[in-house]
């Protein structure tokens, strides 16, 4: 602001939105034109166009006059009118079907439970239909089979399972949002279609196309593990480790193919001791979730694995995970009690982990689903 600025107000004028008149001879001192400054920035923005400063310093008295009006100068004049017809709403609150706004777990399991899923329990298969001697064994060694009330719970999950991403849905791209913010620590929204889906470890620009096998239940599996505060330390845990130099590994990708587990475990009844001991199902299937993941990081790290391992180590953690799933969850219990006491992570942070890894259009990942399944006679899905 230099001095013929100065001499136009002073700051009782300005507080006053009157403007006594215009001097140019004028100039007070230094410190008076801070203070008329600041008070002029007070001055909301909707009613500085009534403001008799800017109508004196723009009006034809003051020499200047536009030669010719052109189409920007009236596009500009046209949206200063609209200034004044933006009035905020005191005291609302972004609308829930907001995209930009984190949705919790509970809340995007609420509009699953809401909706219509009519069409997609059809598709489900509750249970393994087991014969011969399979039959026989699992009778007399297998676990024992969930409780008839908590039957309905378990089928929403894999009715769930059945759902694929719907970008038209608002639910669907807060949950999405929510992970990639959670993860990358954003402020900000991201498209729902991008590379930038890539840096999170799915394998092409449109999550909707990883999800097979596991449909919407892996992206409410990630929004569990990122929007409680002590998986959240978890999951960027497994997040560095994902993006480490050499032992890198799509972590979105690798979070469904568990996904994928826990949905088999489910329906070969694996989970049930310890359903109808919780009287839950969906927590349960969660927490199995993640300790699952939490068990693949710890041999994923220990062992120097690579992505060219990742289909035998999936494999090996599916039977794994089928044949102990309470060893899991107390090693997942352990965790988040060391978490909560502010200890040492179960998994060190590497020094050489970087600030992203190199995204490599070479590397291959072999999920659950890509390698042959082992023969079994008298087993076929129901």
């Amino acid at each position: 602001m230099n001095e013929k600025s100065c001499s136009f107000h002073n700051e009782k004028e300005l507080r006053n939105g009157q403007i006594e008149g215009v001097s140019a001879g004028y100039s007070p001192p230094c410190d008076e034109d801070n203070s008329a400054f600041l008070a002029f920035r007070e001055i909301p923005i909707s009613q500085l166009k009534n403001h008799r400063i800017l109508q004196a310093l723009t009006a034809e008295a003051c020499g200047w006059a536009p030669g010719v009006v052109n189409t920007e100068v009236l596009k500009a004049q046209g949206e200063w009118e609209a200034v004044d017809n933006i009035q905020p709403e005191t005291g609302s609150q972004p609308s829930s079907d907001q995209p930009g706004q984190l949705i919790s777990f509970s809340e995007a399991l609420q509009h699953f439970q809401t909706v219509d899923l009519s069409s997609f329990k059809k598709r489900i298969q509750p249970t393994i239909r087991r014969t011969g001697l399979a039959a026989l064994r699992h009778c007399l060694f297998g676990p024992p089979k969930l409780h008839q009330g908590l039957r309905e719970e378990r089928d929403l999950v894999l009715t769930i399972a059945q759902c694929g991403l719907d970008s038209q849905d608002p639910v669907h791209g807060r949950v999405l949002q929510t992970i990639y913010k959670k993860l990358t620590g954003s402020k900000f929204d991201c498209a729902l279609l991008g590379d930038h889906w890539e840096d999170l470890g799915f394998q092409g620009a449109n999550p909707a196309t990883d999800l097979r096998g596991a449909g919407f239940l892996a992206l409410l599996h990630l929004l569990y593990l990122v929007m409680d505060s002590k998986t959240l330390l978890m999951a960027q845990e497994i997040f560095r480790l994902s993006r480490h130099h050499i032992q890198q590994f799509p972590f979105c990708l690798m979070s469904v193919n568990i996904t994928r587990i826990a949905i088999q475990a489910l329906r070969e009844e694996c989970l049930s001791r310890e359903c109808n001991r919780q009287q839950k199902v969906i927590p349960v299937v969660n927490s199995f979730y993640a300790a699952t993941f939490l068990h693949l990081a710890q041999v994923w790290k220990t062992q120097q694995k690579t992505i060219s391992d990742s289909g035998f180590v999936l494999k090996d953690l599916e039977v794994l995970a089928k044949k102990s799933p309470r060893r899991l969850l107390k090693t997942l219990e352990i965790y988040l009690a060391s978490i909560s006491k502010g200890q040492a992570s179960l998994l060190a942070v590497q020094t050489c982990y970087g600030a992203q890894a190199p995204h490599s259009k070479d590397l291959t990942f072999m999920g659950v689903c890509d390698l042959p399944p082992p023969s079994s006679e008298g087993t076929r899905l129901s």
